[in-house]
């Protein structure tokens, strides 16, 4: 009986895998859904069975019982296991309801699988380098954008302190917030994006927005009744320049 090693992978891919058509050239073994024995050796219920002459036989039996079973799931461990392996057997079983027979993983030899693995293990681990590295990368990225985004406030607004400016850029421009920062506009500075995004603040931390919001008031209403409000704030820091730390 061969033995099996389990391969790794998505659900998706084991599906597509299953409904992969078989070539005229594979070799197939069945999982049966009954309860079969070796027409030679007689042993059973197998768990695998090769046709040969119209009757089952037992991967011993078939001369296949030194390979190894890897499940579907791993489309790239398979590949590589089938390419090294200078005999596999493809696993099919009977789906009843879809009157067909799909795929349940490979045969394939222990040192083609062992060194597939290997050589997959080697790709994972340059993935998370590479992963590590964009997420470095990445970061730099955003304390550069963040720190351009509040002068871009600053600029526009000379009258708002610094550690608003700082505090409004870093919520607005979060990577994956949807935040106005994170949008094209956000992302190209544009007057009217970081204009939202301070206004938005205002509205937030300098007036009576949220304890609205929280009594009940629509949040159309509410804004309409603190717009003033933040309108005014806009309009005194972007008529003066004020360098010092708080309002």
């Amino acid at each position: 009986m061969a033995r099996s090693r389990a391969g790794a992978g998505s659900s998706s891919s084991a599906s597509r895998a299953s409904r992969t058509p078989l070539n005229a050239s594979d070799l197939v073994a069945v999982e049966p859904r009954g309860r079969r024995h070796c027409a030679e050796c007689r042993t059973g219920p197998l768990a695998l069975l090769v046709m040969a002459d119209g009757a089952p036989r037992c991967l011993d039996c078939a001369d296949l019982g030194h390979l190894v079973y890897l499940p579907r799931g791993n489309t790239a461990l398979t590949r590589r296991a089938r390419e090294g392996s200078s005999l596999s057997v493809v696993v099919v079983r009977r789906n009843s309801k879809r009157r067909r027979y799909e795929r349940q993983g490979v045969l394939v030899e222990e040192a083609a699988l062992a060194l597939a693995e290997r050589r997959c293990l080697a790709d994972a681990e340059a993935r998370a380098r590479r992963r590590e590295r964009d997420a470095v990368r990445r970061a730099e990225q955003d304390v550069r954008f963040t720190a351009a985004f509040a002068e871009e406030v600053r600029r526009l607004f000379p009258g708002c302190p610094q550690d608003r400016a700082r505090a409004v850029a870093e919520h607005a421009s979060v990577r994956g917030s949807g935040r106005v920062g994170r949008s094209a506009a956000g992302r190209a500075l544009d007057r009217g994006a970081v204009t939202a995004a301070l206004r938005a603040a205002v509205r937030h931390v300098d007036t009576e927005y949220d304890s609205l919001l929280m009594s009940g008031v629509p949040w159309a209403e509410a804004r309409r009744r603190v717009s003033p409000a933040v309108e005014a704030l806009l309009s005194a820091w972007r008529g003066r320049a004020d360098n010092s730390p708080h309002p």
